[in-house]
């Protein structure tokens, strides 16, 4: 079985580790199995592993694919280099040999089917379902009229300047094939707002998935009719060894961002307007006092979802691939030296229209123990777009209560927290689709 999380060698970002094993069938190799987990902390410079870093040797232990699992024994010495540059090295022992467990119950399971069909029946079946996927995204591209669909976004800034970053796309539809450009975005940043060209390309996946029936299955076959043009060394394309944490988190957001946008000049009755656009990011961690162990936490605060042509956003919801849900307060306080003094819709942060964006939430996190925090979050600056006459939602805001005062912070920030300080995660609105009288 081998792991890895190298983003330049098929990973996203660090937190990201990947296992893929083979399964053979009679002795003989017939297919693989792969699941992809996200871990609270890989090491690097800040706890949770999502820092303000300026390369990829700042984000944690990098991970090439090597062989955790070898005739079916772990590799302890593998495991012990990894688990010492870890924060939390009995946590990640354990999502480790979770993942192991999973690619386990994988193989059993296929070799199941194999045995009970015959291989050749199922790896048939496998490639239908690939073609049977391309034939539906086919059919979506071919509900799109032909022509040029461009649009532009910026992400507020790349954590270590204040200089906003220019993210654009154009979208030409022919036929049966769609080719997504993002020619003229940002060179990559200093900071970690960058994605590798694999985040791009599942971000562009994901859109087209969307527009696709819902019982398309999700497999290489939806890919074949896209092809995604993408400068390297620009901030959708970043060569190493550029910082990435943000990357798959943030940049990915914008990404559909923009592509939605582009859409809505081809396609206006099926998309919707701008949802808050970030994942709000949020990394918390240091010694508990009461406990004299080392902790790390790290969440991702929902926002407001875009309206449609046909309804309106929904509140306090994560949109798009973030890939993550709520954590609730209860789970939080019971595992972390942290405490919830409100979480709350936070009214108004929609974007008017005839249709209303959804409304963004307020989470306060209080600390009970000294910790460094880190936030990467976005759409503090630009507000997520509305669409035919639509108000665009309101910004997020990232706030610091101590008891120096109330700091306003910027979208992204670390700092050195002490126990009693109140975080405070205002997250962004949806924008509105229509004017308000109409």
């Amino acid at each position: 079985m081998v792991i890895l999380n190298d983003p330049f060698e098929g990973g996203t970002h660090l937190p990201d580790i990947t296992m893929v094993s083979p399964v053979y069938v009679q002795d003989c190799p017939a297919f693989y199995v792969a699941n992809r987990a996200h871990h609270a902390d890989i090491g690097g410079m800040s706890p949770g592993s999502l820092p303000l870093s300026r390369d990829i040797f700042q984000e944690g232990v990098r991970i090439p694919p090597l062989r955790l699992v070898k005739k079916g024994v772990i590799q302890r010495d593998l495991l012990k280099l990894i688990l010492a540059n870890v924060r939390t090295p009995v946590e990640r022992e354990g999502d480790l040999t979770a993942q192991i467990a999973a690619n386990r119950l994988g193989e059993r399971r296929l070799i199941e089917v194999a045995l009970r069909y015959g291989y050749h029946e199922v790896v048939d079946y496998m490639r239908e379902l690939q073609d049977y996927a391309e034939r539906m995204t086919v059919k979506a591209i071919q509900e799109i009229p032909d022509g040029g669909y461009s649009f532009e976004d910026y992400l507020d800034n790349d954590g270590l300047g204040d200089t906003p970053i220019k993210m654009c796309v154009n979208i030409r539809i022919s036929g049966e094939r769609a080719e997504i450009d993002f020619t003229g975005s940002s060179p990559q940043t200093e900071g970690c707002m960058n994605a590798t060209l694999p985040i791009t390309q599942s971000a562009v996946y994901y859109v087209f998935r969307c527009l696709s029936p819902p019982d398309t299955p999700s497999n290489a076959g939806c890919m074949r009719p896209l092809k995604v043009v993408a400068s390297v060394g620009s901030v959708v394309n970043s060569r190493f060894p550029a910082a990435v944490a943000g990357g798959n988190v943030e940049v990915s957001q914008r990404i559909v961002d923009i592509l939605l946008g582009a859409l809505s000049g081809a396609i206006p009755h099926l998309i919707p307007a701008a949802s808050s656009g970030t994942m709000n990011n949020v990394t918390i961690g240091g010694l508990d006092s009461e406990t004299n162990t080392i902790f790390t936490y790290y969440e991702t605060i929902a926002g407001g979802s875009g309206a449609t042509p046909e309804e309106n956003g929904v509140d306090g919801v994560h949109c798009h691939m973030t890939n993550t849900m709520n954590t609730p307060i209860e789970a939080l306080e019971y595992a972390n030296p942290l405490r919830i003094l409100r979480y709350e819709i936070r009214k108004g942060s929609g974007g008017s229209g005839r249709y209303r964006g959804g409304c963004g939430i307020r989470r306060d996190i209080q600390l009970l123990t000294d910790a460094e925090v880190t936030v990467i979050s976005e759409r503090r600056r630009f507000s997520p777009y509305g669409l035919r006459g639509g108000s665009p939602g309101k910004v997020g805001e990232n706030i610091v209560i101590s008891r120096g005062g109330t700091s306003k912070l910027g979208s992204k920030f670390a700092i050195s927290a002490k126990r009693g300080d109140i975080i405070s995660i205002q997250t962004p609105g949806g924008g509105g689709v229509g004017c308000p009288d109409t």
